[in-house]
């Protein structure tokens, strides 16, 4: 029975390398998956799932208007997966639409993203991920700052905190660090 599973880490947990490995094993026993994307990210390509560490696959960007159920039926052999990289974009009519894949078409539904913002609020599609999947799984990373696990997004501007702003800023590195609860309130501090 197809379940959905929302994976979610901070920035730089490997999200990104985790779908792309995940698509790679199902393709190597000869089954089919459909990568999608968000399209609202674009640091690479619109309509490219890429990694940090140099792997990059195009992937099909999901806009406001897209409709996933659509495209999957579409498809001439039915996928064995359905895998969504920066799945905390998406709308709850998305998620929904995922939840009906699982449901109605019996395809499995692998969704990767954050949780939460640089201002520890959830995204829309993370929120609706965690009141909808099957599984949720954290991929764990460490903190910038110390060697504790990562649960924030600190957003940056030449290296300085930033806690206000609008919720999406596209970025890597130069924009975003992930820390620890601890050092999202005192960046950069050595701990007592």
């Amino acid at each position: 029975m197809a379940q959905l599973f929302f994976k979610y880490g901070a920035m730089n947990s490997g999200k990104s390398i985790e779908i792309l490995k995940v698509a790679h094993n199902y393709e190597e026993q000869n089954k089919s998956v459909l990568l999608f994307t968000s399209a609202i990210d674009d640091r690479d390509e619109v309509g490219y799932v890429s990694s940090r560490i140099g792997i990059r696959r195009q992937a099909i960007p999901i806009y406001d208007e897209t409709d996933i159920i659509a495209i999957v039926k579409e498809q001439e052999v039915k996928p064995a997966c359905i895998l969504i990289d920066e799945s905390q974009f998406l709308s709850r009519e998305h998620i929904l639409d995922l939840a009906h894949i699982v449901d109605i078409l019996d395809i499995p539904v692998m969704a990767f993203g954050l949780k939460n913002d640089f201002q520890n609020e959830l995204f829309t599609g993370s929120k609706y991920l965690l009141l909808y999947a099957d599984k949720i799984e954290e991929i764990k990373t460490i903190c910038w700052y110390c060697h504790k696990k990562a649960s924030m997004n600190m957003r940056v501007v030449d290296g300085k905190p930033v806690y206000t702003g609008e919720q999406i800023q596209i970025g890597g590195n130069e924009s975003y660090y992930p820390v620890c609860r601890y050092h999202y309130s005192h960046p950069g501090e050595q701990r007592a």
